[in-house]
């Protein structure tokens, strides 16, 4: 989420204008993020009586042919009951349009907020929401391959060079060569697949008290071994402030959360060592790409790679073998 495309109030007017929502009322944007151009947008409602939206415009990462996978995904999960946002379908029937060039959609706005520091609870009830969106998407036909696996980490981390990484943190050029290959010659094939979110961060998660209102942002979701989908979510929920101290209670929680709904078989549990590595990977090496190359006229706010450096770090560590192990 963020705003790279920029446009007048007569051209989101007349964007708006395409979808029974009624008139424009207001659109403001959205800086946190770092992949599309987001807004919050007030509408008068079908009915007169107000209604509220969120408004995206796919950017670079996001390949317009992909939309239907994405798209069709939220109808698919909104009605198997996941608590995510459905897709407002334009008076012609289509999930987006197009404006200044780019794919436009119109996403139902769900109440909640996102949570900077969850608690175990709230990490508990993300774990099942998470398990329940993998057990629904069973029933999804279409497939996407994953676009930011190994391949796409070295890539990234490659275009950044040595003297980039080591811009960012003198460091990071040898974590990096210590880690990468070893965790990318190691990667496992052989594991349950299935439709992944891929970026199940604390702020794509709206919370109402430790309730799930809504799981959002789902444009990294793709087809891939499942147990790589708790391993991003382990890390990105299961540690806490600046330094990035890990909190074992959010850890245990989130895990029993997903593990009472869809239990994790033995070689999945075994392999989460290494998929939380690869996961640290993969947030490392896009943050760092976009630490380096986010246009300085962008409304969005970089996010630190070093934060992830620290994680692989912590997920690399013998003393962290059994952190994933069944109670």
């Amino acid at each position: 989420m963020a705003v790279y495309t920029q446009l007048g109030a007569e051209e989101l007017a007349t964007l708006i204008g395409q979808f029974e929502v009624g008139a424009l009322v207001s659109a403001k944007g959205i800086a946190e993020g770092v992949s599309n151009s987001n807004w919050l947008v007030d509408t008068r409602g079908g009915d007169g009586a107000g209604a509220r939206f969120i408004l995206t415009i796919f950017e670079g990462r996001t390949e317009v042919a992909e939309l239907p996978f994405f798209l069709g995904l939220l109808d698919h999960l909104a009605a198997g009951g996941c608590a995510v946002p459905r897709t407002i379908h334009d008076r012609d029937g289509a999930s987006f349009r197009m404006v200044a060039g780019k794919a436009a959609a119109l996403i139902e706005f769900l109440p909640g907020v996102s949570v900077s520091r969850p608690t175990p609870a709230q990490a508990r009830a993300v774990g099942a929401a998470l398990a329940r969106v993998h057990l629904a998407a069973q029933g999804f036909a279409p497939a996407r391959a994953n676009t930011m696996g190994p391949a796409a980490w070295r890539q990234l981390l490659g275009d950044c060079g040595p003297a980039g990484l080591a811009e960012i943190d003198p460091a990071l050029p040898t974590l990096v060569a210590e880690h990468l290959p070893r965790v990318s010659a190691a990667w496992p094939a052989d594991l349950p697949t299935g439709v992944i979110h891929a970026d199940l961060f604390p702020d794509n998660v709206l919370m109402l008290g430790d309730q799930v209102a809504g799981m959002i942002d789902f444009y990294f979701a793709c087809n891939d071994t499942i147990a790589y989908d708790v391993a991003v979510t382990h890390a990105a929920w299961c540690f806490e402030g600046p330094g990035g101290r890990f909190d074992p209670a959010v850890s245990a929680a989130l895990l029993a959360g997903y593990q009472a709904v869809r239990p994790l078989d033995a070689a999945e549990l075994a392999a989460l060592p290494l998929l939380a590595q690869g996961a640290a990977l993969r947030f490392l090496a896009t943050r760092a790409y976009d630490w380096l190359n986010t246009p300085p006229d962008a409304l969005v706010t970089r996010k630190d790679p070093m934060a992830f450096a620290r994680r692989l770090a912590f997920y690399a560590d013998p003393a962290q073998a059994n952190l994933f192990a069944a109670p």
